[in-house]
């Protein structure tokens, strides 16, 4: 005879007799687990993940004002991030407080120990960009994306330009103040070959995105101290040996300096540059392997650093040869800049307006 299926009620009484007995895997760089155990006494399965959020103002409104204990991980120029907790949006009714105890209550004048408060989970990992520019909410809105054909010409006449636009008016005070040592020197990992004639040297810290614990959702940003190199169009066959010493420091560092030594080896990490980058000045992304890709890791965003010292070897020419000598394929999404000013207006047969006042 086939068995009743469960009810609603039945099922949700389940996962309260769930027995831990280890955990077997963490991914979405921390956001999801999954774990072992029992229940009555037949092995069990759970894998926890953190729901999507809301996106009805009231909804998000509400969800705002329930953080607690945001604690500030760092800071820097109008960029911060922090920790916190969400607290419930609505309390159940609470018993009356008994009453003070009586002399005859008291047996001892000795207070007996209360136990330790429990520990606090952070549920959210906030980044904070105050003031914001319009440039940034146009990144941040959800918005169609393109595919788009860099040529050597149409970087020359129009990025190049742009890009030693955005290095103007203290758009990149911010990475200045790092490699000045003026601010989050607290965050810096590693401070590597500084001021070494191979120019060489560069600052490892932690990227804003990743909670500093999660050892498969490492991501690191290597920062270089040379500031003649914008942007992967800036290289070339010359800077190959640099390439590679760099390289392999940024690696030695990660493995060595981040976690204890054995717990991350060198085949366990991607190094990779975007192009284009959110910020006009060299810097290497360095993220454990096991750190799902989204789209910052993504075929039109992320190039491998292994395969651009490849490229840059194998093409014909001398030192000064590079990759502003190539095409670059990449996606933009339609607020960006770029876009609405130039690969769009191309593709529409009108005129480029991005370096225009």
């Amino acid at each position: 005879m086939a068995s009743q299926p469960e009810t609603k009620a039945e099922a949700e009484a389940l996962v309260p007799q769930f027995q831990l007995e280890r955990v077997l895997n963490q991914d979405q760089n921390g956001r999801r687990i999954t774990l072992l155990g029992n229940i009555a006494s037949k092995p069990a399965l759970i894998t926890l993940e953190r729901a999507a959020f809301p996106t009805d103002t009231a909804l998000v409104s509400t969800l705002l004002q329930s953080l607690t204990n945001t604690t500030n991980l760092g800071a820097n120029d109008i960029y911060r991030w922090y920790m916190a907790n969400r607290s419930a949006s609505a309390s159940p009714a609470q018993p009356p407080p008994p009453p003070p105890p009586s002399k005859s209550d008291i047996v001892s004048s000795t207070p007996a120990s209360s136990p330790p408060p429990p520990t606090i989970l952070p549920d959210l990992k906030l980044n904070l960009i105050y003031p914001c520019t319009a440039q940034h909410i146009r990144k941040y809105s959800a918005q169609r994306v393109r595919m788009v054909t860099e040529t050597p010409s149409i970087y020359k006449t129009h990025i190049q330009p742009f890009i030693s636009r955005q290095r103007t008016a203290g758009r990149l005070d911010w990475i200045f103040n790092i490699l000045d040592g003026r601010t989050e020197q607290e965050d810096v990992i590693a401070r590597v070959a500084w001021d070494s004639a191979s120019h060489s040297g560069f600052l490892l810290l932690p990227d804003l995105n990743w909670d500093r614990k999660t050892v498969q959702g490492m991501h690191l940003l290597a920062l270089v101290q040379r500031r003649d190199i914008w942007s992967l169009r800036d290289l070339k066959k010359k800077h190959v040996p640099w390439l590679k010493e760099m390289r392999d420091r940024i690696v030695e560092a990660a493995t060595t300096r981040v976690f204890p030594p054995g717990e991350v080896d060198a085949d366990e990490l991607k190094c990779y540059i975007h192009y284009q980058p959110t910020y006009y000045h060299f810097h290497v992304h360095v993220v454990h392997v096991m750190l799902e890709a989204g789209a910052t890791q993504s075929v039109g965003k992320a190039f491998g650093l292994g395969n651009v010292i490849a490229q840059l070897e194998g093409m014909e020419g001398g030192e000064e040869t590079g990759m502003d000598s190539t095409d670059l394929y990449y996606y933009l999404g339609e607020e960006n800049e770029l876009w609405k000013k130039c690969f769009g207006r191309i593709k529409a047969g009108e005129e480029v307006t991005l370096n225009e006042p």
